[in-house]
């Protein structure tokens, strides 16, 4: 059964996509808030396919707070880093700077208010950075991170990248540390059923040394991280 749920999953998921990011471009030079009601859309069209497809339940525990916020977030696979705009409320998110070179892509991730990151970003990038992303979060928008950088394996636990200390410094919002198990279920040719469990952890807040709040996030983060079952 695993085997025929992915043959189903993948042509209606990716076929749906294509429908979706369309449609964004589309609407893009017209009207941006409806350009990101169909970026949350596609999002929420993946749920249903992992949900009523491939049979995975997608569960949340812990509480969010009712402020803005840096969401640093566990990546175990592409199903949150689609799953965001569903997760949360329009998260600005920082994304590595190749991406928006991307063509078309980079427009509309620019439109949607993903903030790019350069790896080796001078004093202008990372001013320019900042400026985004307080914009974006004086708006009242959730700001999110992957901080370890990339996706990584289930049950692996990477320091975090030296980039996240300096969000955190400069910015001076809270960090709400997400830990989520995507990985076994859904980073795999063939996707299994089961759970995928987010877990928001206590914020921290601002103005902690870097190593205390550093340990904090990614204790947090990574507090799904279980032995994989064979």
């Amino acid at each position: 059964m695993a085997v025929l749920r992915s043959l189903v999953f993948y042509p209606v998921f990716y076929l749906g996509s294509l429908w979706y990011t369309s449609l964004s471009l589309v609407v893009l030079p017209f009207d941006t808030p409806r350009f990101r009601r169909v970026v949350r859309g596609w999002a929420r069209f993946q749920r249903w396919c992992v949900t009523r497809i491939l049979g995975i339940d997608i569960r949340e525990e812990g509480e969010r707070p009712d402020y803005p916020a840096l969401y640093a977030i566990k990546h175990e696979s592409f199903f949150e880093a689609i799953d965001l705009p569903a997760l949360l409320d329009t998260p600005a998110v920082f994304a590595k700077e190749e991406l928006f070179r991307i063509p078309l892509w980079g427009a509309s991730a620019r439109a949607y208010g993903i903030v790019p990151v350069e790896r080796n970003q001078g004093a202008r990038a990372l001013r320019a950075m900042l400026a985004a992303a307080r914009f974006h979060a004086e708006a009242g928008r959730p700001l999110a991170i992957f901080p370890e950088g990339t996706r990584v394996p289930h049950g692996t636990r990477p320091p975090l990248q030296a980039g996240f200390a300096g969000l955190y410094k400069l910015l001076g919002l809270p960090v709400v540390p997400v830990a989520v198990d995507s990985g076994p279920l859904y980073h795999r040719a063939i996707k299994r059923r089961g759970t995928i469990t987010y877990r928001f952890g206590e914020p921290v807040p601002p103005g902690l040394p870097r190593a205390e709040a550093e340990a904090r996030v990614h204790a947090a983060m990574n507090a799904l991280n279980r032995p994989l079952s064979p």
